[in-house]
């Protein structure tokens, strides 16, 4: 039975000393028969509870949370299994690690906390633990679970493949029960479930909170021909090879690589199936083609680059994103058989705006109708004396000479 002082610290927080001695006065001379009258109080809990249950807090101390399931049925939890002190009447998960039958109470753990009493009789599937990673292999991870060897599958390790299992070495894992075999002592855990409900819970929150326009950092898990998918604290979101940069860009591992930290621009979201839209060009930048037909007026002279060749033409590259097509009928008042016969990829040319559009991002060029400077007099030219002109010989008489 326990004592009253030990009732007092354990499911009561702190009250005057009046209430104290009010208590004491009370439970002063009382054995079990004249509390319970019986023995023991009658048990509403079977010796093997255990097993998931919401219940509600109903007391708060300094070292325990008391819960309630309704009815009869209470338990208790360790306060340090909770990252934020619960309030009373909060609804929580707990995990019934046993059955308390001296105590009348059932031992709990939070849902997701690591179980504080484990060994073959105690352990189940669902059930969190720790252990630490003592031996690696081709399969997965060789940890010890208070002394009882269990193994974690490579797949199980985390949401994204890990190529080099070698860094889990010594480290302690939270890891949930997946397989329990306590005939042959085979004890299976995963750390990927654990990871999958965290992300789940961190998506809920953060699909709550993003918009389109934010600016928001992410990083890098994945790079595909198409474009890369950026983890943004819980939900991935897809950066379109389109979206990269305001180039022209073929592949995505051209200007990203996994694991690099970007700042990314929310261009859509559907909350229906979370699919989120990103750009990196737009959260770097302004767009080059905003102002594009003012600083690229028609008739005007500038130069660029020969950024790719076509058989019909040339594109050429006046600044970052800002490109424009050199047409093979622009290029010679000649007749050119292909652009390559005049041009490479590289080359810097002068060219004379004939056409912009921003708004269709397109722009043309001629090279044909550069005007072409004069020819400068060559040095010794311009130092040679002038040539004398001679003077005819006069003729002397004439005809009738």
């Amino acid at each position: 039975m326990p004592k009253a002082d030990d009732y007092k610290s354990k499911f009561r927080p702190e009250a005057a000393d009046s209430l104290d001695a009010e208590i004491d006065a009370v439970m002063a001379g009382m054995n079990e028969t004249k509390l319970y009258g019986q023995e023991k109080p009658a048990s509403s809990e079977p010796a093997d509870a255990k097993g998931a249950r919401r219940g509600k807090v109903v007391r708060v101390t300094q070292d325990d949370v008391l819960v309630d399931f309704g009815g009869k049925s209470q338990g208790i939890a360790s306060l340090i299994q909770f990252e934020d002190i619960p309030s009373v009447g909060d609804e929580i998960e707990f995990h019934v690690e046993r059955y308390d039958p001296r105590e009348g109470l059932l031992i709990l753990n939070r849902k997701g906390a690591a179980a504080s009493n484990v060994s073959w009789d105690t352990l189940e599937e669902g059930q969190i633990v720790e252990g630490t990673v003592t031996g690696v292999n081709k399969g997965g991870l060789e940890i010890d679970v208070k002394g009882l060897r269990a193994f974690m599958p490579s797949g199980q390790v985390d949401v994204y493949h890990v190529p080099d299992l070698s860094q889990f070495l010594d480290q302690r894992l939270t890891a949930e029960v997946t397989q329990v075999d306590r005939a042959s002592r085979n004890l299976i855990l995963s750390r990927r479930n654990i990871i999958e409900r965290q992300r789940e819970e961190q998506k809920q929150k953060l699909l709550a909170e993003l918009a389109p326009e934010q600016i928001r950092r992410g990083t890098i898990r994945s790079v595909m021909d198409y474009g890369a998918f950026v983890d943004l604290g819980g939900v991935d979101g897809l950066l379109h090879v389109s979206e990269l940069a305001f180039r022209k860009v073929k592949n995505a591992g051209d200007v990203v690589k996994t694991g690099d930290v970007v700042d990314v621009k929310i261009l859509k979201i559907d909350r229906e199936t979370g699919k989120i839209s990103l750009s990196l060009k737009q959260a770097r930048g302004n767009d080059p083609w905003a102002d594009a037909a003012e600083k690229y007026a028609v008739g005007s002279q500038i130069t660029g680059r020969v950024a790719r060749i076509e058989t019909f033409g040339a594109f050429i590259e006046v600044e970052e994103g800002v490109e424009g097509l050199l047409h093979i009928s622009e290029m010679s008042h000649q007749h050119v058989r292909h652009p390559a016969d005049l041009f490479k990829e590289g080359d810097t040319v002068k060219l004379v705006v004939l056409s912009v559009d921003p708004v269709a991002r397109r722009i043309s060029f001629s090279a044909s109708q550069v005007p072409k400077a004069a020819p400068e007099p060559s040095p010794a030219a311009a130092t040679a004396p002038a040539p004398v002109k001679k003077k005819r010989p006069q003729l002397r008489g004439g005809l009738d000479a």
